[in-house]
């Protein structure tokens, strides 16, 4: 069966859907030796997919391999960087896997990472069409005035478009900072931080906790683990209940 090329690179765990679709626009991708575009399909039991000229074996779609990373601070999160930065790939090298990242953490943030070679899995996780809401733990300073968290909530302006509501609950606060816990449903470039400048706050620290039903626990920062059954069977139940609504 035909399927889109993006798909297929995707679904058996080459890359991201994104990056897919980045290597066939950029004419790394062809299919039995001609150049692929944006919308081709093919079979993956008849067709040969190669990128950069070599050519691509899709894994078995029923044997999938899914991690939880806690990605420390310093580390990008990309298979490779043409800067020589350190990436979470580097973390996950024992695994005998190419895992790639769901979503995305800036090189300063820190927390949750789903590691995955599945391609359907991580594109409908970390697009905000999937529902899967995202808690962080983010630490601010100076102290935050009610008003400024209320308005975190509430939504903030950013690029022309007004943030979507999200939840924030407070579990620390002192004269020089304050702790709160912030959830979301989208996930903007940077978001969080841009948030809290845009009400006068600045991000010390900033860790993702929690991906839809998935938490980070104690895993200790650098550390992977497999994910559960009950874990996996979980997220994708929230997607299907996304699905139904």
């Amino acid at each position: 069966m035909k399927e889109r090329i993006q798909k297929l690179l995707s679904a058996g765990g080459y890359c991201s859907r994104r990056r897919a679709e980045e290597l066939i626009s950029n004419g790394k991708v062809t299919v039995n030796g001609h150049p692929a575009s944006l919308g081709d399909k093919a079979d993956p039991d008849r067709d040969i997919i190669a990128v950069s000229g070599q050519r691509v074996q899709l894994s078995d779609r029923s044997q999938r391999s899914y991690y939880i990373l806690n990605k420390p601070r310093g580390y990008v999160t990309t298979l490779s960087d043409e800067m020589g930065r350190r990436c979470v790939a580097d973390l996950m090298q024992q695994t005998g896997v190419r895992l790639f990242p769901v979503g995305r953490l800036d090189r300063d943030s820190e927390g949750l990472l789903i590691m995955t070679d599945d391609g359907e899995l991580a594109n409908r996780v970390a697009h905000p069409s999937g529902g899967i809401r995202k808690t962080y733990r983010v630490s601010v300073t100076p102290r935050a005035w009610e008003e400024q968290l209320t308005h975190l909530a509430s939504g903030v302006l950013l690029d022309g478009r007004v943030t979507a509501p999200a939840s924030v609950r407070v579990t620390g606060d002192s004269p020089e900072k304050t702790v709160f816990e912030i959830t979301l449903s989208e996930g903007r470039n940077r978001e969080i931080r841009r948030m809290c400048e845009a009400v006068g706050l600045g991000v010390t620290r900033l860790k993702r906790t929690s991906i839809g039903p998935v938490s980070l626990g104690g895993l200790p920062a650098g550390a992977y683990r497999e994910m559960t059954r009950q874990e996996l069977n979980a997220l994708r139940n929230a997607l299907s209940g996304r699905q139904k609504r």
